[in-house]
């Protein structure tokens, strides 16, 4: 029976209870980790905006990934650390809200960009003589604009609603925040129409730029097939982001399916990795993958390496 709680001061965290045994080593696997996604996504970050042979699309549109990758780890690890460290696993009710918010910008802003890219891919290969015309500066603010903005502006209103719920219980069966679950925890009584609304919505616009990236891919293929230099062109380019991408979907739509329809029977383990797979996964994945593909940073790193070891 759920007990109505009038006024919300923290939520407790009940994920961690079954790996409080193995917290130091989780502890030290997790801060080894996050320092290595930290350091990975911001040297790309400065390298990229050092190297003036790198502001192309392209590679601003990667900045974009890792800048991302940073602000979602970070929306997830010092609190998760913290939390090892802890006796009791409690999270203030701003805090979760705000963690909520991150978490949710930071995956849509994921797939926004990654949308980009292959929009950027498709007229640089499909369109090469109008790319310069098509893909100007402005063109690529816009996009980054609207790749940031859209998601910040529905999640905005998205916590908003959800801050107006009425709560009957304080307990959070995951390692972190996360907006649909709160909304679980709404009394019986409470109005969660407007919150469904705005969630079914979201997932509409982003399913929709999954099936734009699907559309892109059908006339990437359908070009290269044609042509041995943009098919090239294609596995230098094409495949790193298609591997993220794949990458990146694959978490998701595991995390939203088991949220949605998943089953508490599963040992909390395997839950709480469910639960994090997109915050393991594609940060550290996305620099190594474009690091190693992509010919003009690959070889800027190797540049670097060499003259550090003169």
């Amino acid at each position: 029976m759920m007990d109505n709680v009038s006024v919300v001061r923290s939520f407790t965290l009940t994920g961690m209870n079954e790996t409080m045994d193995y917290r130091g080593a989780i502890f030290s696997l997790s801060l080894v980790y996050y320092c290595v996604i930290l350091f990975l996504n911001i040297s790309l970050v400065v390298l990229i905006v050092w190297d003036e042979n790198l502001h192309e699309p392209m590679y601003v549109l990667l900045c974009c990934v890792c800048i991302n990758a940073v602000y979602g780890t970070t929306g997830f690890y010092p609190k998760f650390l913290l939390d090892l460290l802890s006796i009791a696993q409690e999270i203030s009710y701003e805090w979760c809200l705000f963690q909520a918010f991150v978490m949710y910008s930071f995956a849509c802003c994921e797939l926004s960009i990654l949308a980009v890219m292959a929009y950027d891919r498709y007229l640089a290969i499909c369109r090469p003589l109008h790319y310069r015309l098509l893909m100007t500066k402005r063109r690529l603010s816009q996009l980054v604009s609207f790749s940031w903005l859209t998601p910040f502006c529905i999640f905005s209103i998205s916590i908003l609603l959800t801050s107006r719920l009425e709560l009957c219980s304080l307990k959070i069966q995951r390692l972190l925040c996360v907006n649909w679950i709160i909304v679980q925890l709404a009394c019986p009584g409470s109005n969660t129409l407007s919150n469904s609304i705005v969630s079914y919505a979201t997932i509409f616009i982003y399913v929709s730029h999954g099936f734009f990236i699907i559309w892109t891919y059908m006339h990437l293929i359908r070009t290269c097939a044609a042509s041995k230099d943009d098919r090239v062109k294609f596995m230098q380019t094409c495949v790193p982001h298609l591997i993220s991408l794949i990458t990146f979907l694959t978490v998701i739509v595991f995390d939203l399916m088991y949220m949605r329809f998943g089953s508490a029977g599963l040992p909390q383990s395997l839950q709480n990795f469910i639960a994090i797979e997109f915050l393991v996964f594609p940060p550290m994945m996305n620099p190594l993958i474009y690091g190693f593909k992509l010919t003009k940073i690959r070889n800027r790193v190797l540049s670097l390496i060499d003259l550090r070891g003169r």
